[in-house]
């Protein structure tokens, strides 16, 4: 059940209808299969069913009309924003959840299992926090924070090598050449990349000790803000609100071309404005343009070779094109 105390009853509210629809509809299911031994691994996944549900429902009824009344640009291509959707279709039901199941997360298992018995142990993150500040009342809300913060940092560093290493741009430029930036964007990614960000982010939450319940709460509240962050919305948070939170406007900059995926010189690998919820991380490291002109914002997006006079490179129109065209870019290395 996710650990969402934060919010007084939503947690039991949650956890009733997770167990309802597991009974009604997942039990049977798995026992028809032949797989009663998931049982554990199928009452999870119905809750990332669940929280990709109320996703869904918020970006439908929030974002898409936060998008309908500022747009920074009109739909154009409607085709390239379908295809954005079976992407988050993809990750927000739980379909790329069951890819990390049986591929990531029985070598994690093996890992961490074998370092338990080498006498290695994760540290407890929260259990640390309440060490440093003892006069915490709400650990819950205390610990979803910090551990919000932390993997925040670690996106931050792995978008960086996203962006810096040639084979890991080969499949991120997927992500960038989407020239109809909508909500449906965020997951507008090739799924070796997803595969290896997810890894280093499972890695992690074993690591320092995340439970179950918070992760899942940590991942769709960040999935949710990059959502925001993806719309094709005139909107800024202010001075302030710039610098404590991602803004459209300012993950927009990180998109348009030329800019958020280049160096100083055209052509190489860099960019600015790489953090996914925290513009704390770029204002430290020195990749923030928060004062950039206001018009970078409403610059068009895309990657630079996709222009004609810098050669049309082909990314894909369809799901299957951009993920067959994503591995040719990786094995050429460019």
């Amino acid at each position: 059940m996710i650990d969402v105390n934060i919010i007084p009853g939503l947690s039991d509210a949650f956890g009733n209808v997770q167990q309802w629809l597991f009974e009604t509809l997942v039990q049977p299911a798995v026992y028809g299969l032949g797989m009663g031994n998931l049982l554990e691994d199928a009452y999870e996944a119905t809750g990332w069913l669940m929280v990709g549900l109320l996703q869904l429902l918020v970006m439908l009824c929030l974002l898409a009309p936060l998008q309908r009344w500022r747009p920074v640009e009109p739909l154009r291509d409607r085709i390239a924003v379908r295809v954005d959707m079976v992407y988050t279709f993809i990750h927000r039901l739980g379909l790329f959840r069951l890819l990390m199941f049986f591929s990531i997360e029985p070598l994690l298992d093996e890992v961490f299992g074998s370092a338990r018995v080498q006498g290695i142990d994760g540290i407890q993150l929260d259990a640390l926090m309440q060490g440093w500040w003892p006069g915490v009342t709400d650990t819950a809300l205390a610990s979803f924070a910090l551990y919000l913060v932390v993997f925040d940092l670690v996106d931050y560093w792995i978008h960086r090598g996203q962006h810096g290493l040639n084979r890991w741009w080969a499949l991120h430029s997927l992500h960038h050449s989407q020239r109809q930036m909508t909500m449906w964007s965020d997951n507008r990614n090739h799924l070796l990349d997803d595969l290896l960000r997810d890894t280093i982010i499972a890695f992690t939450a074993r690591a320092i000790g995340v439970p179950p319940g918070q992760f899942i709460a940590i991942v769709a509240f960040t999935q949710l803000m990059e959502s925001l962050a993806h719309a094709n919305a005139r909107l800024s948070f202010g001075w302030l609100g710039e610098r404590l939170l991602v803004s459209p406007r300012f993950h927009r900059i990180h998109h348009g071309i030329g800019v958020g995926h280049e160096g100083p010189t055209p052509g190489t690998l860099g960019g600015c404005n790489f953090a996914v919820l925290f513009p704390v991380w770029d204002i430290v490291f020195g990749t923030a343009r928060i004062n950039a002109r206001p018009d970078l914002a409403m610059e068009p997006t895309g990657v630079r070779d996709q222009l004609p006079e810098f050669g049309g490179k082909d990314y894909g129109r369809g799901f299957w094109a951009q993920q067959w065209l994503g591995l040719k870019r990786l094995l050429q290395g460019s």
